[in-house]
């Protein structure tokens, strides 16, 4: 991410106009974590948590969870309302280098709501090794992000074919659901592949 995006999002965060943050938890998570059949609670890391609010879920939920953010106000504000809840640890840092962060999980779950999509170029493969670093084989893997729709040459903006182009040799994309909001965004749900090693 940009030098001059970082400060956009640290002034959204810090005014209390971060409208991507909108304190309620998608509902394909919650179909996720308690449709049917449900997915059992166990460790999740939460990429780009901004305020905790999907972390904070999770954890209401059974689940130990790890969030992970850039944003200074952003962390600050999870802890704060993370007060008193054991099961929840908030971490600043770059998504692209967990293990500098000390995060090595192996985690049952990696949520990705609107992050990978917003990472430079140059550090997505950072970002796909790294998350196939802590996750357990069989993990889920989910990524919302603006997907199949946009076709813009050049574009940062993810699709199915990057998808599986950077995640394909740890994780199985599962399925991708068109996301309700803004237009061509998409959750892609992958699965970690059993007796692969992460990516070098």
């Amino acid at each position: 991410m940009s030098w001059f995006r970082r400060r956009a999002y640290e002034r959204a965060y810090r005014a209390g106009r971060a409208r991507w943050d909108t304190g309620v938890t998608p509902p394909e998570v919650v179909d996720l974590i308690e449709g049917s059949p449900p997915l059992p609670p166990g460790s999740a890391l939460d990429l780009g948590c901004g305020t905790g609010t999907n972390a904070l879920y999770l954890a209401r939920h059974g689940w130990e969870v790890v969030g992970v953010d850039f944003s200074e106000p952003a962390i600050e504000a999870a802890t704060t309302k993370a007060e008193g809840v054991a099961a929840v640890r908030f971490v600043q840092g770059d998504v692209t280098r967990l293990e500098a962060l000390g995060i090595d999980g192996p985690f049952d779950l990696v949520l990705d709501i609107g992050c990978f999509h917003s990472v430079s170029l140059r550090r997505r493969r950072a970002y796909a090794r790294g998350t196939a670093r802590v996750a357990k084989p069989g993990a889920v893997l989910t990524i919302f992000a603006w997907g199949p729709a946009w076709a813009r040459p050049k574009s940062w903006r993810t699709r199915e074919g990057e998808i599986r182009r950077r995640f394909g040799d740890a994780f199985a994309l599962e399925r991708t659901i068109p996301g309700r909001e803004p237009p061509g965004a998409a959750w892609f749900v992958l699965r970690r592949r059993r007796g692969v090693h992460a990516p070098a």
